[in-house]
C-alpha cells in the first residue's frame, strides 16, 4: 500500500535558522502519528508544510503521490486541519461559519447544515449553531474549530494540540472519536503535549528534536530500545529533559522563602 504521506530530506529554514534538518517519514494510511517533541522542534512547521500553508522547503513532500509545494491548493482540497491557533470569523455564527467552509467546499449548503446542527449536538453546541462565537468560552470554539477541520469528511486530518480549552468529559469524547475516525480508514496527524494522550491513542510515534526525528516507532517499541515506563519518561529520557524534579524542587522552595 502506497504511503498517504511520504517526506524525504525535508529542511526548512527562517533566515540563518535552519528549523527542520532533514526529516524522512512514511505514514501509511488509516494510521494514527503521534508528532512530538519539545518546543522549538519543529513540529508546527512541518504540519504547515503537509498542509500547504508553507510551499518553500528543501526535499520532497507529497501527500497522496502528489508533491506539496506544486499542488498546493489540490492538497488543501483533500485534507482536514485543525490548528493550534486558528483565527476564526468569530463574528460569525457556527452555522454561518459551516456554511462559509462548505461554499469553499462545494459542498451542498442544506446538507452543511444539517452536518453541522448534527455534530454541534455532539459537542453539547447544538443550541448554540445561531449564536455570535464572539460570545464563545475557548473550549466552545476548539469544539468548531474541531468540526470544522472534519466536517467535509477528509482522508487525511492534521491536528495541532486538539485538546486545547477543551473540558474533561470532550477531551474523552474527542479520543474516542479519533479512534473511530482510523477504525474508519482516515489518516491522523496528530501533535500534541500531552504525552498520555499520545501514548494511548497513536499507533506510530515521531519524537522530534532540534529539527531532527531522533525516535520513531509504535509506543512498545520505543519503550522495549529505551527501558523506559511512560511514554513521558521515555520523552524526557530522549530529549534530555532530566532536571524537571529538581527543578520542581528548587521552584517549591523558593516559593516559601
Amino acid at each position: 500500500m502506497a504511503p498517504i504521506i511520504q517526506i524525504n530530506s525535508l529542511t526548512k529554514a527562517y533566515g540563518s535558522n535552519l528549523v527542520l534538518k532533514g526529516i524522512d517519514l512514511e505514514v501509511q494510511p488509516s494510521q494514527i502519528i503521534g508528532y512530538i517533541g519539545p518546543n522549538g522542534a519543529g513540529k508546527s512547521t512541518t504540519i504547515k508544510i503537509l498542509t500547504g500553508l508553507l510551499t518553500e522547503y528543501g526535499g520532497s513532500v507529497k501527500v497522496n503521490g502528489l508533491e506539496v509545494s506544486e499542488n498546493p491548493l489540490e492538497i488543501k482540497s483533500m485534507i482536514g486541519y485543525v490548528p493550534e491557533n486558528a483565527v476564526m470569523y468569530d463574528t460569525l455564527s457556527p452555522a454561518e461559519y459551516f456554511r462559509f467552509l462548505g461554499s469553499l467546499y462545494g459542498l451542498d449548503r442544506k446538507a452543511i447544515e444539517q452536518k453541522g446542527a448534527e455534530l454541534l449536538r455532539i459537542f453539547g453546541l447544538y443550541e448554540n449553531r445561531n449564536n455570535r462565537m464572539t460570545s464563545f468560552s475557548k473550549g466552545m470554539k476548539q469544539k468548531v474549530l474541531l468540526i470544522s477541520g472534519m466536517i467535509h469528511n477528509p482522508d487525511l486530518i492534521f491536528l495541532d494540540e486538539p485538546l486545547s480549552g477543551l473540558d474533561a468529559n470532550s477531551v474523552i469524547l474527542l479520543k474516542e472519536i479519533l479512534q473511530r475516525l482510523s477504525q474508519a480508514g482516515k489518516t491522523l496527524f496528530y501533535s500534541s503535549h500531552i504525552m498520555e494522550v499520545v501514548e494511548k491513542i497513536c499507533d506510530r510515534i515521531v519524537l522530534l528534536k532540534e529539527g531532527t526525528v531522533i525516535a520513531h516507532g509504535t509506543f512498545q517499541e520505543l519503550q522495549n530500545q529505551q527501558h523506559s515506563g511512560t511514554l513521558e519518561q521515555l520523552f524526557n529520557q530522549l530529549t534530555g529533559n532530566n532536571e524537571h524534579l529538581a527543578l520542581a524542587d528548587e521552584f517549591v522552595e523558593i516559593i516559601k522563602k
